[in-house]
């Protein structure tokens, strides 16, 4: 839109040009009656009115192009999960402008409740449902926006920190998830223990770790997953973990958030 009024104006600029050299300064009375006229109507209703627009549009169309508004530029990530969405009536491109409501979580431990007013593709508005954990940069002040322009890594050592702030995670586990070797595990067994800690369940996990030169050890360990996670954790399925390679006594699961 921006890019539209800057040629709208420039065009606007040279017919008014040629308004003033062929018409106040002609020597025909209704010179200003020819279409040069239309330089200066351009640039006193259409070029501000186009602007406007593109000002109100800005945020959105910033968001499509995986940008985030300036003054979120660098502000810390927490880990938003979703309350209520609800459409703004604006679209972008047929893109829909929404509100999503948001608990946030953030690394340091605190917890509020924000919006984000987000240009969402249409593809995605099933991602972006009651419950669902989208990543954010927020402000002191409160203000939230998806964190759509965040590398993976930045996302995942969020993702992390949050996780042991909250305590589903301990300062072990946080150290091995992020100096930790990568590997892959398959599930031989898992049984819920019966208690359930800040609505999660608390599993018997047994996994068979696969080693970077491709021997194998097996491991059983207690681990704190949200119900999403269950039907992920079923026998027979392949999961990415993180260890170290002196002490094999307990593994991290890796939990992916893609941006």
């Amino acid at each position: 839109m921006k890019i539209i009024a800057l040629i709208t104006l420039a065009i606007s600029l040279v017919l008014t040009i040629m308004y003033v050299a062929n018409g106040i300064g002609g020597d025909d009375e209704y010179a200003w009656l020819t279409g040069w006229m239309a330089g200066p109507m351009l640039l006193v209703f259409a070029v501000p009115t186009l602007f406007s627009v593109a000002n109100k549009l800005g945020g959105g169309l910033a968001a499509l192009r995986g940008a985030v508004p300036r003054a979120f530029r660098d502000a810390p990530i927490g880990m938003g999960t979703v309350v209520a969405v609800s459409r703004t009536g604006l679209s972008v491109n047929d893109q829909p402008q929404v509100d999503i409501q948001l608990d946030v979580d953030t690394p340091n431990g605190m917890s509020f409740r924000g919006t984000a007013r987000q240009i969402i593709d249409m593809t995605e508005l099933m991602a972006v449902r009651p419950g669902a954990v989208l990543p954010v940069r927020y402000l002191p002040d409160g203000q939230v926006t998806l964190a759509i322009d965040a590398a993976q890594d930045e996302l995942q050592a969020a993702l992390n920190r949050v996780q042991m702030a909250k305590g589903h995670i301990t300062p072990k586990q946080l150290y091995i998830a992020e100096t930790g070797i990568d590997a892959k595990a398959v599930v031989l067994s898992m049984a819920p223990t019966g208690e359930i800690r800040d609505g999660r369940t608390i599993v018997s996990l047994t996994l068979r770790v696969t080693r970077p030169d491709r021997s194998m050890f097996d491991l059983t360990q207690q681990k704190s997953v949200p119900p999403s996670a269950v039907p992920h954790l079923q026998p027979g399925s392949a999961v990415s973990v993180k260890y170290l390679p002196h002490d094999e006594s307990e593994v991290t699961i890796v939990t992916s958030l893609a941006p």
